[in-house]
């Protein structure tokens, strides 16, 4: 069976990620309390929050990896739970926050991996899925490091064989935990405007951020989370306030404008 043939059906291409009443928690501590939202395509949602306030957890969730306490998670208004694990892995692609190399592998292979969703029981990997993978690795700009040894990279370098794969997987939606993760400023910029790319070309992107001015720049809505079971979801512009900022973090905020963008200073008086 060739990778055309299985391939996620077109019209998952454009999926639409949604929530209904969800609950996460911990510990039975409840982070994040009826969050009822809809990731549409075409648009970057930067998750913001304090440390513990669930935003890793809640990344997990909507990628099915975790039960919420309540609610659900639906894919196309499907429930999560009820889609098939092979429909689930070509339309989430998942970057957590820290990437385990556990067995040894050249940078080509761990980028191939993200093809195994749209490979068939027993399949090899095709020179098509190879082609993919080296495109990715030209994109995150690791081309010519094919045959190197995984272990042997920078940290940084490891974060973009990880975002290589995701590539290599593309997927309809594209959650990132803290993407900026161990990248250089270059390359973190050039992480979210690869990120607008895929939203520009009707994927959904969601990533959690602990830099407001990056989700202000890049980022269509944002999702606040306090820790506490409250959240606010909305445009970028309308939530992202020196108010908001404030009460997120607990610091004094001020904004900068400058022409195309604005500034967050934190713990300012």
């Amino acid at each position: 069976m060739r990778t055309a043939d299985i391939a996620a059906p077109a019209n998952t291409r454009n999926s639409r990620l949604s929530c209904a009443e969800l609950n996460v928690a911990v510990a039975e501590r409840v982070l994040v309390e009826g969050l009822d939202v809809a990731f549409e395509p075409g648009q970057v949602t930067a998750v913001l929050g304090r440390n513990g306030s669930g935003k890793t957890l809640s990344i997990h969730t909507l990628a099915g990896l975790r039960l919420p306490q309540s609610g659900e998670v639906r894919l196309d208004g499907v429930p999560l739970t009820a889609r098939l694990r092979r429909e689930r892995a070509c339309a989430l692609g998942l970057l957590t926050q820290t990437t385990e190399d556990t067995f040894p592998s050249t940078v080509l292979e761990a980028a191939l991996v993200g093809r195994h969703p749209h490979l068939g029981f027993w399949e090899w990997e095709s020179d098509e899925d190879r082609a993919i993978a080296r495109t990715a690795l030209e994109t995150v700009q690791l081309a010519g490091l094919e045959e190197r040894d995984v272990m042997t990279l920078s940290g940084g370098e490891r974060r973009r064989v990880a975002l290589a794969a995701l590539l290599t997987q593309d997927p309809a939606i594209y959650l990132l935990d803290e993407p900026t993760n161990h990248l250089d400023p270059h390359h973190q910029i050039d992480l979210l405007h690869l990120m607008r790319a895929k939203a520009a070309i009707g994927r959904t992107i969601i990533m959690t951020l602990h830099d407001a001015t990056l989700a202000a720049r890049f980022a269509d809505r944002v999702l606040l989370l306090f820790g506490n079971g409250q959240w606010v979801y909305g445009d970028t512009a309308e939530v992202l306030t020196p108010a908001s900022m404030e009460k997120l973090y607990g610091l004094p905020v001020r904004e900068v404008s400058w022409d195309g963008g604005r500034t967050f200073v934190m713990g300012c008086s």
